[in-house]
Parts: C-alpha cells; structure tokens; sequence
C-alpha cells in the first residue's frame, strides 16, 4: 500500500467519524483531501468511499440523516439533500437477500 493509499483511508475514516459526530463542514474538507490526493497520485478511490460521498457537494452520505436509499428497477439510488442523486445497479442473490457487493451473508426466509 502506498502512501496515498494509506492517507486516504485515514482521511475515509476521518470523514466517516466526522460526520458521525454531527460536523458536515470537516467531513466535506475530508472528502475533498481524499479526492486531491486520489486525483495527484491518479488512483482511485475506494468503491465504499465512493459510494457514501456526494459527486455534486462532496458531502459524506449518511443514509436517514442526510442521504436517502431507494430501490428501483434493479439499482440503488441515493439522494444526497443538495438534490443529486447517484445510481448502482445490484442483482438479486438466490437466498432473496439483495447484495451490491457480492459477498456473502446468512439471511433466513420465513
């Protein structure tokens, strides 16, 4: 791991506990560093930062605070509260369980 790798999963988990803790401003300062430094080094970032940060207001999504998840038509579509929305497809697993990342977990039909 290089050291931008490791900066920016220490500044993912800054932000993650930034925006925990009820401060949007430092949180987004995070995500932007993170993005800086993914964008000077040409990596990317990691699929679950990604996922939880705003590409219109670099806020750091929390869903039921200040992002909301549907799901529609075969694809996860969150809402940041700025009005952007981002879109990933999943496929239904063969349990009935709904997975985007493709690892496994024991859930129960009843």
């Amino acid at each position: 791991m290089t050291v931008a790798e490791e900066r920016i999963d220490r500044l993912h988990d800054l932000a993650r506990a930034a925006a925990a803790d009820g401060e949007d401003d430092r949180a987004r300062y995070y995500v932007r560093l993170a993005r800086r430094v993914a964008e000077r080094n040409r990596l990317t970032l990691p699929r679950s930062f990604r996922r939880f940060t705003c590409d219109a207001c670099d806020a750091y999504l929390r869903p039921g605070k200040n992002a909301r998840v549907r799901l529609q038509n075969g694809h996860v579509v969150i809402s940041c509260e700025c009005g952007a929305h981002a879109r990933y497809p999943y496929e239904d697993r063969a349990d009935g369980a709904v997975s985007d990342t493709g690892s496994e977990s024991s859930v129960t039909e009843h």
